[in-house]
């Protein structure tokens, strides 16, 4: 079963549902575990987030055993030991890492996978140069004229992020977004950096602990239409 099975199960509720209802889980009930199924579309939804111009300048750690979350919770343990218990009783979590850069080997690393999977079938041998032609512009105004490459990048990865939280909000699971974390040490744990990557995120996912949870009691809190829209 994919998630779009999922989203026509849900056919009484509209996207909105979802938006207004998840929040930042601040509990966790550690006795209660994500299944193996949704695990995969997890997955699914980590893979399948847009990015400009695919670029895909992303890297995953999930971690499901006691160890794994052991390992990430080091991270918080000197400067944010508030989350480390977040970490430790939420069922699995994610870390979501961004690209250092994008060179030319990685950059047709991606061009060849769009091949394989027949994004250039009608006509390889004008849409493949064009999409790398295309692709390495965008990265090269990014690095030589905006010189923001970085954050370019990172901002890719938030979009993930975004697209993320709200998807498995649609499956029923609950997440913490935690920025409070120490980069340099879970770079340190997970080996990102050698492999060309640096954190940037760590989210909790599981099911809220109904009693210790204080933010699920309390209403949502959004500036108006009037302050946030203009309509022209």
């Amino acid at each position: 079963m994919t998630i779009h099975d999922v989203a026509k199960q849900a056919t009484t509720l509209d996207i909105t549902h979802f938006v207004k209802t998840r929040y930042s889980a601040k509990a966790y009930d550690a006795s209660k575990k994500i299944s193996d199924e949704n695990i995969g579309r997890i997955k699914e939804l980590l893979r399948f987030s847009p990015s400009s111009v695919n670029g895909q300048p992303w890297h995953f750690v999930l971690a499901g055993t006691e160890e794994g979350k052991a390992r990430v919770a080091k991270a918080t343990e000197t400067r944010f030991p508030f989350n480390t218990g977040s970490i430790l009783k939420a069922s699995h979590v994610v870390v979501f890492a961004s690209r250092l850069e994008l060179p030319e080997d990685y950059l047709l690393k991606v061009l060849d996978q769009e091949e394989a999977d027949g994004r250039f079938a009608a006509d390889p041998a004008t849409f493949k140069p064009q999409m790398h032609g295309g692709r390495t512009m965008f990265a090269n105004i990014h690095k030589q004229d905006m010189k923001d490459l970085q954050h370019w990048m990172d901002k890719q990865v938030y979009l993930n992020i975004g697209q993320f939280l709200l998807g498995v909000a649609t499956l029923g699971i609950d997440a913490t977004p935690m920025e409070g974390i120490d980069n340099a040490v879970l770079d340190a744990e997970f080996g990102l950096r050698e492999k060309g990557y640096s954190s940037l995120m760590v989210v909790a996912l599981g099911y809220r602990d109904q009693a210790a949870d204080f933010n699920a009691r309390l209403p949502k809190s959004r500036l108006p239409y009037s302050e946030i829209l203009t309509e022209v």
